[in-house]
């Protein structure tokens, strides 16, 4: 189930809580500094960690005169950089949020008490523009539209599922494959987070414009191709029935299609004059049998792949909770 929370009373942040603030970035000097002076002022037990995507500016250099650890993917493409940061990273809670300056670091700490004290494996931040240069109409469109047909695909309410900025339990991280190498990671988030039924929220944040000198990397056309492809992919993955089972309706509607001239002339004359005809759609038909039996098949297999991926996710050990009655 997913909720859609506004803020909560904040209280001091407990010293023993091991958080990480995960920042993938990509040719970001002209904002990564003032990111992570922005975290470290807000979470100061945190650990920072800027993950340097095949940079071609001092984006390194400014994380790391900022305060922050640093590491190098030279593979460029967002989900191999949050791969590289899961993979390299331990702590209790993860804060992952790009560097580009877009996102309220304060309302980490919100998430963070959001996530303990409803024992939740993750919080999206539910991006509000704070102006129209904040969220360009075509990206805001686009959201929309995945969301709905995410919800409708694998269940869940939706408002935000490309959103870059995420509270996660350390069991969730550790769960995850990460196998998204661009912009569709935090579609596989979204879809992992929805397949294993985790508990898991929505809380307003702020969207701000970006910061002068800082370009966007998201290509709406090309990614959003992207995104929709692993939408696909992922539902042929994670729900094969679903997958094979309306392509099989839809050679079997060809089928009917095809075969209803021929069974009106045999009706009529008792004869089968379009043998052409006939055959393809007497092979239509085997096709459609054999892509729902696939679906069946693979839906059986696909099943117990969730329930491997679901016991190592129950194996590890749950948010550290905060006692503090749910509001």
């Amino acid at each position: 189930m997913i909720l859609i929370l506004g803020a909560v009373n904040l209280r001091a942040m407990d010293d023993t809580l091991r958080i990480a603030v995960l920042l993938p970035c990509r040719d970001e000097e002209a904002s990564i500094a003032q990111v992570v002076r922005d975290f470290r002022a807000e979470l100061p037990g945190a650990s920072i960690y800027v993950c340097d995507n095949a940079s071609s500016d001092a984006t390194a250099a400014r994380a790391f005169d900022a305060g922050a650890l640093v590491c190098r993917e030279s593979q460029a493409g967002k989900g191999h950089a949050v791969r590289r940061l899961f993979a390299d990273t331990d702590a209790d809670v993860y804060v992952l949020c790009d560097g580009d300056g877009t996102y309220d670091p304060a309302a980490a700490v919100q998430m963070i008490r959001v996530l303990r004290r409803d024992r939740l494996d993750m919080v999206t931040g539910l991006r509000v523009a704070t102006g129209s240069a904040a969220y360009r109409r075509g990206h805001a469109f686009g959201n929309r539209m995945m969301n709905k047909m995410v919800a409708a695909l694998f269940g869940g309410r939706l408002a935000d599922m490309l959103s870059g900025y995420r509270v996660m339990s350390h069991r969730f991280i550790k769960s995850f494959p990460a196998l998204s190498l661009g912009f569709e990671i935090e579609t596989e988030l979204t879809i992992h987070a929805l397949t294993l039924h985790v508990p898991m929220a929505e809380m307003e944040t702020a969207y701000l414009p970006r910061r002068e000198g800082s370009a966007s990397k998201l290509h709406t056309l090309r990614d959003g191709a992207r995104i929709l492809w692993t939408v696909l992919r992922l539902l042929k993955e994670e729900r094969p029935l679903t997958f094979f089972g309306a392509a099989s309706g839809a050679v079997l509607l060809s089928t009917l299609i095809l075969v209803m001239p021929v069974l009106t002339e045999y009706m009529d004359t008792g004869l089968v004059r379009r043998f052409p005809t006939a055959i393809l759609a007497a092979s239509l038909g085997v096709l459609s049998f054999v892509l729902l039996t696939a679906g069946l098949i693979l839906n059986s297999m696909t099943r117990g792949r969730i329930e491997a991926k679901r016991l190592r996710y129950l194996a590890l050990p749950p948010p550290p909770a905060l006692e503090e009655y749910p509001t």
